[in-house]
């Protein structure tokens, strides 16, 4: 009896590997101060912008509202390739995600020296039961930093919540991107890209007046523009995730 030794054929494979990878580090956010230095750097050494890879490193920058899709697409037009983005909190992560970016965590501090190493303090001496009973019960109360917004999300701009629920009362133009760990409710036409539940809330829902979204997404799961059935394009709609799968739904 012989045994078939058949296999589908294989059209990739997983390789670790180490690439040279050019790492853009960023001191400011403003992307017209990183477009007038780029043009100058091109001027000087034309022949290291041609498509090179980039890493954005924006762990030196301290901006929630960081306008990612702005740079990415300053660096493009300067012959560089952004294709992942280290450092930042949840709202950059996100929106690298949405661009198709990568993204890493920020890089830790390594070779400090002994004497940078702070001091062990000495154990705190026992908090009366009361006092430790009252901080506890601070601690368990659920901080639900909602945030209202009022007027038009325009091009290039980002708003988030990185607490609670965002609430938008305007549009959300094309190009311009909202975040919030809670639900997104919109009281207007969302053309741009509406993130729910960036921290993993899996019960985070999308409300807008008018959808025409570029892009969806609740608790990491996306859809695209391309994606949403053309009958609901223009309605009133919730988006919610079941199954894993985003579902859209009229309201009204």
């Amino acid at each position: 009896m012989s045994l078939s030794t058949d296999r589908a054929p294989q059209a990739f494979t997983f390789k670790g590997g180490m690439l040279p990878m050019t790492v853009m580090e960023l001191v400011s956010g403003d992307p017209e101060q990183i477009r007038a230095q780029l043009a100058s750097k091109l001027s000087q050494s034309p022949a290291f912008f041609q498509h090179t890879p980039v890493v954005l490193s924006v762990e030196k920058l301290d901006e929630p509202h960081l306008a990612l899709e702005r740079i990415c697409a300053v660096c493009r037009g300067h012959k560089l390739l952004p294709v992942a983005v280290r450092g930042g909190g949840d709202p950059v992560r996100q929106s690298a995600w949405a661009l198709g970016l990568g993204w890493f965590p920020p890089q830790e501090n390594r070779g400090r020296s002994l004497e940078s190493v702070p001091p062990v303090a000495a154990e705190p001496a026992a908090e009366p039961a009361e006092t430790v009973a009252d901080s506890a019960a601070e601690k368990a109360e659920p901080a639900h930093a909602s945030k209202v917004y009022r007027g038009t999300v325009r091009s290039g701009q980002q708003v988030s919540a990185p607490e609670g629920d965002l609430v938008i009362i305007g549009a959300v133009n094309a190009g311009a991107e909202i975040l919030a760990a809670g639900s997104v409710h919109i009281y207007g036409a969302l053309r741009g890209r509406a993130l729910a539940g960036i921290h993993g809330d899996r019960n985070a829902s999308i409300y807008c007046k008018e959808l025409h979204a570029e892009l969806l997404s609740v608790a990491g799961t996306y859809k695209r523009l391309d994606d949403i059935d053309n009958r609901l394009l223009g309605a009133n709609v919730e988006v919610v995730l079941e199954h894993d799968q985003l579902c859209i739904a009229r309201l009204g």
